[in-house]
């Protein structure tokens, strides 16, 4: 059922609020989980990748799900959402980080953890403002394009531009400086193919979810007629 997501007389979506609030949580998860590098051995590989990347990904499945289902206007209003609590989150951390520990106490690993965060959040909020945007403008053009068709073709092809530009943005701003450009370009090439690999692999749960929705809240949202402006935030 194919309705412009711009004039679209239906109730509000049933289920467009839990699908922000799962969007948002992953967001904030991924972010404080990214403070950390680790190093895995692969058959005599061992790439260099921060924590955030096993979680991270999903959101560009949630970002693909929200403009084939609800369109680009709405999708854009939840990444705005999504972005709003990242920064939420992480001045709150932030400022329980500095503030002074309590007597007999060294604030324990909390402090140290956590001043890394502003850094991270940066990044990331560069990163994903790009990427996600990117992700959701390219997938609605294809769908233009596709006449609706071959979905994987453009959650796949969507992935590849915007995580591209995530992962770089993401990566230059975050660990520029703190690792070797051996090591930086390494962390890169492994994030960007596991994101990619990952939305390839998750392509049949993306069916099904979008297939549900579509379902359930009777929407298939064409962005023939939608202004693409990533600061617009109605209409």
């Amino acid at each position: 059922m194919s309705r412009d997501p711009q004039a679209d007389p239906a109730p509000p979506p049933r289920h467009l609020a839990a699908i922000q609030g799962m969007f948002a949580v992953v967001l904030v998860v991924s972010n404080i989980a990214s403070s950390k590098l680790a190093t895995v051995h692969l058959a005599g590989w061992a790439p260099t990748f921060d924590g955030g990347t096993f979680l991270f990904p999903l959101t560009y499945i949630f970002g693909d799900v929200l403009t084939e289902v609800y369109g680009y206007a709405r999708s854009r209003r939840v990444i705005w959402f999504g972005l709003a609590t990242n920064l939420f989150a992480a001045l709150v951390l932030a400022l329980v980080a500095v503030l002074p520990a309590a007597p007999d106490t060294d604030g324990g690993p909390f402090s140290t953890i956590f001043t890394f965060v502003p850094r991270i959040v940066l990044a990331s909020t560069a990163a994903f403002f790009v990427g996600e945007f990117l992700n959701s403008y390219v997938l609605a053009k294809l769908k233009l394009a596709t006449g609706g068709r071959w979905l994987w073709t453009r959650t796949i092809g969507s992935t590849l531009v915007g995580q591209g530009a995530d992962t770089l943005v993401f990566s230059l701003i975050a660990f520029a400086g703190l690792l070797p450009p051996g090591q930086l370009w390494g962390l890169i090439a492994f994030n960007y193919v596991y994101k990619v690999a990952l939305e390839i692999l998750l392509t049949p749960v993306t069916y099904g979810v979008v297939g549900f929705l579509k379902r359930a809240e009777g929407r298939d949202a064409y962005d023939r007629h939608t202004n693409f402006n990533p600061f617009r935030l109605r209409g």
